[in-house]
């Protein structure tokens, strides 16, 4: 932001002395070149008055020999003409004189008025002795151009020096404007950030800036003080529930234990079904539990060797496949690192297999694979069991949303938030010649190393 800042007040402030200082010098160099160029041809007027009075009139020519001395001493050629192009008298430089002076002579003799050429840095003007109509001769007279040079160089320099003094204030200004606003959003974005990522005692203090930018700090503050405030609440009420529900569960859970080990007939029957029942109740209340500790979760992003966190969950759930007689296997995939909360893969991928072990019947198989996607670690769970539905995926990743579901159907919810939490994403799709796969789309690790943090276990299946 700083940089932008500075940027754009340095364009507009270039755009503004170019607009301004150019033309300025411009107009400066044209006026310098008119009066020098005027101050020449007064010069010469003054030879070309002295030198009618000798032409013309027949006078003495001391007064026009002292003009040409004081031209000499000026640092000026002149050359005087008679009406017939002859010299009759110069200083004692040659300017004055040879092809150029001859055209301005004729010119000036045929009453026309010249055209001064401006070769190898002198400059050249010529005017009439007497009348411009009928002269008695002409005056022509050279001047070197390195003074108007001079000149018009201290007038560039002085433009160029002044603009850059504008363009180094305007970039002192600038950036002290830049610092004043960017720091205090630099500090509010670093809070805004440590909230994000689970520090919710994080407050912005912001003491300087723009008033609008404080504000925003207090709104922030505050905004964080209620998440704060909220998110422990929400923390009370499960553990609170946790206990509330899992106690009588348990000690109900065992009192049908008891009354089914002694009863017989049809009543064994009834407690074995509500046993089921129970452990059923159980189930879900656990699953209710995991889902609501995974919409808390605020990871702190490690980095996770994705293809060593696969083969090891499948080494783990081996013997579970092998008792079920369903083949489970991974597919030797490139070594990927992923940005991911500690624990989450292992946690995403045990629902994911436990679901996929559920749906395979004997003889099925279920593979895992890793790859490369762009800038994401894909990980696919492939099953070749029944499948799922049009309509039944499109809720799949909602609490309780295939009601085929032969489980709680709250695996596929915490999969998707412990997925979308980490910045990825999840999606199903159909498993070629029957069945579903579940592809999880992870954001790699680019990052430098974060602290891990150790997270509830959510697994659910």
């Amino acid at each position: 932001m700083s940089r932008r800042i500075t940027l754009t007040f340095l364009a507009l402030t270039t755009a503004l002395l170019v607009l301004a200082v150019v033309p300025l010098g411009v107009l400066m160099t044209a006026r310098e070149r008119v009066s020098f160029r005027d101050d020449q041809r007064s010069a010469t007027r003054v030879i070309a008055a002295a030198s009618e009075e000798y032409l013309s009139d027949h006078r003495s020519a001391a007064a026009m020999h002292k003009e040409l001395a004081a031209a000499a001493e000026a640092g000026d050629c002149a050359a005087v003409y008679d009406d017939a192009a002859r010299l009759v008298a110069s200083t004692p430089c040659t300017a004055a004189r040879g092809g150029e002076a001859d055209e301005l002579v004729e010119r000036v003799l045929a009453g026309h008025e010249p055209e001064p050429p401006e070769n190898e840095g002198r400059l050249l003007t010529a005017e009439p002795a007497g009348d411009v109509r009928r002269p008695a001769g002409a005056v022509v007279l050279a001047r070197s151009a390195g003074p108007l040079d001079a000149r018009v160089a201290a007038i560039w320099g002085w433009s160029a020096g002044i603009g850059a003094l504008a363009l180094a204030a305007c970039v002192l200004l600038s950036v002290r404007l830049a610092r004043w606003v960017g720091r205090p959003l630099s500090t509010l974005d670093a809070a805004a950030q440590r909230l994000g990522e689970g520090e919710l005692g994080e407050r912005a203090v912001v003491d300087g800036g723009p008033p609008e930018v404080r504000r925003l700090a207090a709104t922030f503050n505050t905004m964080a003080g209620r998440t704060e405030a909220l998110v422990h609440g929400h923390r009370a009420v499960i553990a609170d529930v946790s206990h509330q529900l899992r106690t009588p569960l348990a000690a109900l859970r065992l009192r049908l234990d008891v009354l089914a080990a002694r009863a017989e007939g049809d009543t064994a029957a009834e407690l074995a079904a509500a046993q089921v029942e129970i452990a059923r109740l159980s189930r879900l209340v656990d699953g209710l539990l995991a889902v609501a500790r995974a919409e808390q979760t605020t990871p702190r992003r490690t980095p996770v060797r994705v293809d060593e966190v696969v083969a090891e969950r499948v080494s783990a759930w081996a013997p579970v496949a092998e008792e079920r007689r369903v083949r489970l296997s991974a597919d030797a995939g490139p070594a990927l690192t992923a940005a991911l909360g500690a624990g989450h893969l292992e946690q995403v991928l045990d629902n994911l297999v436990a679901n996929a072990l559920d749906a395979v019947d004997d003889g099925g198989g279920v593979t895992v694979g890793v790859r490369t996607v762009g800038r994401s670690a894909e990980v696919r769970v492939r099953d070749d069991g029944p499948g799922m539905g049009a309509k039944a995926k499109e809720v799949a990743f909602h609490r309780f949303g295939n009601p085929e579901a032969g489980g709680t159907g709250l695996g596929l919810a915490i999969v998707h938030r412990l997925v979308t939490v980490n910045g990825g994403a999840v999606r199903l799709e159909d498993t070629a010649g029957g069945g579903l796969t579940v592809v999880l789309e992870l954001p790699l690790w680019t990052g430098t190393p974060a602290r891990p943090r150790s997270l509830p276990d959510l697994k659910e299946t």
